[in-house]
């Protein structure tokens, strides 16, 4: 089960582009359940620029999901509604850490790394955000990787919005299988940027390139 976490002032892309490249890999065969979810429930969001979409249910309805995906959002402009509310409100954070705890692999796109960063989850973790939050992160105690994506095991992080396309790709890459991502970025028409930086291990160098 994969559940992508979505709020008022949530930007688009960083929930809407992982959704699409998620969704096309279900449907062409992966193993994949995904849904678009809320604390609040089936319902309808505002996103940072005025496009409101319908929510599928609650976050955990159906159990712990094994992978949940935290989009950002307004962040930077310390936003009314978006990732900055909700880190003061605390709410939403504090659902992350419960489902990390329990097991669940986290994702966080563009400034979604604030919220997961905001309960301590990345302190001495390597990690990414969008370029206007880096230092901000780095407050937090995460060690800040230059790159497109960061997959430090449990928790995976990618920079400012378009990235999600990329960390949703990887997560085809590493969940399902090479070929599959690569297809679905052929599909979108769309290029593959920069690098994806993973632990170092026998099998999976640091800084694979993210290109299939």
């Amino acid at each position: 089960m994969i559940e992508i976490i979505v709020f008022p002032g949530v930007d688009e892309l960083d929930a809407i582009g992982p959704l699409e490249v998620l969704r096309s890999a279900a449907e062409a065969g992966a193993d994949f359940h995904v849904r678009l979810v809320s604390l609040e429930g089936a319902g309808e969001i505002t996103g940072s620029h005025g496009l409101r979409f319908s929510v599928d249910g609650t976050l955990g309805a159906t159990g712990r999901p094994d992978l949940l995906v935290v989009p950002g959002g307004g962040w930077g402009k310390r936003a009314p509604q978006g990732a900055w509310a909700e880190a003061q409100r605390g709410a939403i954070p504090a659902a992350v850490a419960k489902f990390h705890r329990e097991g669940a692999l986290l994702a966080a796109v563009c400034t979604g790394a604030m919220l997961v960063a905001s309960v301590g989850l990345l302190r001495g973790r390597r990690a990414v955000t969008h370029h206007s939050a880096l230092e901000e992160l780095r407050n937090s105690g995460a060690e800040i990787v230059s790159a497109r994506v960061v997959d430090d095991g449990n928790i995976i992080s990618a920079g400012g919005v378009t990235s999600g396309i990329d960390l949703a790709l990887y997560l085809v890459e590493r969940f399902a299988n090479r070929e599959l991502a690569a297809r679905i970025a052929a599909n979108l028409e769309y290029e593959r940027l920069g690098a994806v930086d993973v632990p170092a291990g026998p099998t999976r160098g640091k800084q694979a390139q993210a290109t299939a």
